[in-house]
């Protein structure tokens, strides 16, 4: 029997698999978005999470979360004191041995060095729109409005953000022993701001880290977020060169199968609801399993990987993830 981390890659080979491989992941800190800096004890939060998790579930996949690191503190600060869009050609590139670089390599090196072996890692990092987003007040609207202040000031503001973004890729990657990123985008929540000028504002940014990450040699994951009910059009996305796609099944109202015909048959991962009104949540045993076959009925049992829309309730059981497991084989 292959290991979780074999039955991973063979999925996104599209390769027949033993059993279809599951991962569901969730924060392990209280409030992720605060700064280590600022909450030192989020680290070790971090870290003992992830370990129990993989200790008592022992999943096929871990997202290695990057909670309190969401965001470089310095240009975070500088974006957030912005008020015109002009003033964003004042940010600079960090170097690859800045002090936010080096503690999130160690962070990834303990954990995958914990339970890298047993199970696929991927290190989650987020587009630079939305650490854009969340550095400023007003969120997406505040970024709509600088696009239409001054586009190419926020072209070279996400550029800052994706090289800085690229750097940790690759050193997570290549010292930190993650088999790749998962990488968080999501498009801008203002009708303004359509299909076309997302590609050609956002989108460079977004290819930028997924090239690095490539070059670094790892095997990425596009997660394109519908958290808290946010739409996406994912035809933007289906040609990223990312090795597997997870998206909102649920918020999107597109099946696994669709979803894989979409982003020309690479592998999908997801399939439930991860709120804490979804059946993953509060549905019994039998329910649960029988969505699980419905799911692998509707879209097959090759190069896919059951899992959520997004991160789950933090006080879900983990018994539950178990009868996914159990009915996927």
């Amino acid at each position: 029997m292959s290991n979780g981390k074999e039955l991973v890659f063979d999925a996104f080979n599209n390769k027949t698999t033993e059993r279809v491989p599951v991962g569901f992941w969730f924060h392990f800190t209280q409030n992720e978005l605060i700064s280590v800096y600022e909450k030192p004890e989020m680290r070790e939060q971090n870290l003992k999470g992830h370990k129990k998790f993989v200790q008592e579930f022992k999943p096929d996949l871990v997202k290695l979360m990057s909670d309190g690191y969401f965001f470089e503190p310095e240009t975070a600060a500088k974006i957030r004191a912005t008020k015109k869009a002009e003033d964003l050609f004042s940010l600079k590139p960090i170097s690859a041995d800045d002090k936010w670089v080096r503690d999130q390599v160690s962070l990834v090196k303990e954990l995958t060095s914990s339970f890298g072996k047993e199970a696929a890692t991927f290190y989650n990092l987020f587009a630079p729109a939305t650490a854009f987003k969340w550095a400023v007040d007003g969120a997406d609207k505040k970024l709509a409005a600088f696009i239409k202040e001054n586009k190419a000031a926020v072209i070279y503001a996400l550029s800052v953000l994706a090289k800085n973004t690229a750097i940790v890729a690759d050193a997570v990657i290549n010292e930190g022993g993650a088999d790749g990123i998962y990488l968080s985008v999501q498009t801008i929540q203002d009708l303004s701001i359509g299909p076309d000028l997302y590609s050609e504002v956002i989108s460079p940014s977004e290819l930028y880290i997924l090239t690095a990450a490539n070059a670094a040699g790892g095997k990425n994951i596009l997660h394109i977020c519908g958290y808290e009910g946010a739409r996406n059009n994912l035809s933007i996305f289906k040609n990223y060169p990312a090795q597997a796609i997870n998206f909102a099944a649920t918020v999107e109202g597109i099946t696994l199968g669709q979803a894989k015909k979409l982003f020309g048959g690479k592998t999908v991962i997801g399939g439930f609801d991860n709120t804490v009104k979804g059946l993953l949540y509060k549905g019994t045993k039998e329910q649960i399993q029988a969505e699980t076959k419905r799911l692998l009925d509707e879209a097959g049992k090759t190069g896919i990987i059951l899992g959520a829309d997004c991160t789950v309730p933090k006080d879900i059981s983990f018994e539950r993830f178990e009868w996914v497991r159990e009915a996927a084989k």
